[in-house]
């Protein structure tokens, strides 16, 4: 879990950095539309349209774009229309691998993800075989330094946080869905900020890779399959010593 929570703390930064080059855009107004199609185009009615609007914020996606992305979603405006496809595979030492895409075209998405698993080390496994492995919750991840433990608790623990977990230099914060938000609301008003906070998939127990040759090929995998175009997410079950974490987050 270690690992999975450090690595979430590393993509939100990455994310940061990719969002002033506007890489994100294209991603993020993807699931805008989709988010919009599926659940209407309210965010007060709709959770994955609410956390999708704050994800455009935090990208600096231009309102006006965000409107004209929901409203493609909702059919106000005319435009692509794309289908969510989960694809499941093993990356090296056998770590579980999850990725969720949004396409226009499931085809040619599959032939793309499944190359470069077999480029980087990886394999594609059947429907079904590793997404048992994940849990969909909130994760929100703190920086520890300053922070009391015990009142940080109180806080989460108050608002319906199913645990607090001291990591390192973090604390990692685990909601169901339906608690997300609130937990979010009650560190907002305590002034705690947080390194990142998502709705993420949590595995149910996690594969150890020591092995810094292995690491860094499991990372390398992982980043060429969030860098795809077509991938909103990608979720997987490694803890991976901090060393190998810090020497890939400063490359």
């Amino acid at each position: 879990m270690a690992g999975h929570s450090k690595w979430a703390g590393i993509k939100h930064k990455k994310a940061v950095v990719d969002a002033q080059r506007g890489k994100l855009f294209s991603k993020v107004i993807r699931e805008l539309t989709a988010a919009a199609r599926l659940g209407g185009g309210h965010p007060e009615a709709n959770p994955r349209l609410r956390l999708a609007a704050q994800k455009a914020r935090e990208a600096n996606v231009p309102k006006d774009v965000v409107e004209k992305a929901i409203k493609r979603g909702t059919g106000d405006l005319p435009g692509m229309s794309y289908d969510e496809m989960v694809v499941e595979g093993y990356g090296p030492g056998g770590v579980a691998i999850l990725v969720e895409a949004l396409t226009d075209n499931k085809n040619r998405t599959s032939a793309e993800l499944r190359s470069l698993f077999s480029r980087l080390g990886g394999n594609l496994a059947g429907a079904g075989s590793v997404s048992w492995q994940f849990q969909k919750r909130g994760l929100i991840v703190l920086a520890a330094k300053g922070l009391s433990e015990e009142r940080v608790m109180e806080i989460v623990v108050e608002a319906g946080a199913e645990d607090l977990k001291v990591e390192g230099d973090q604390f990692t914060v685990t909601t169901s869905l339906q608690a997300f938000e609130t937990v979010k609301q009650a560190l907002q008003q305590a002034a705690i900020p947080w390194e990142s906070a998502e709705v993420t998939m949590i595995p149910s127990s996690a594969v150890r890779v020591d092995d810094p040759s292995q690491g860094k090929a499991l990372l390398a995998l992982l980043d060429a399959l969030e860098d795809h175009d077509d991938t909103q997410h990608v979720y997987a079950n490694f803890d991976i010593p901090d060393a190998i974490l810090a020497e890939h987050a400063a490359a």
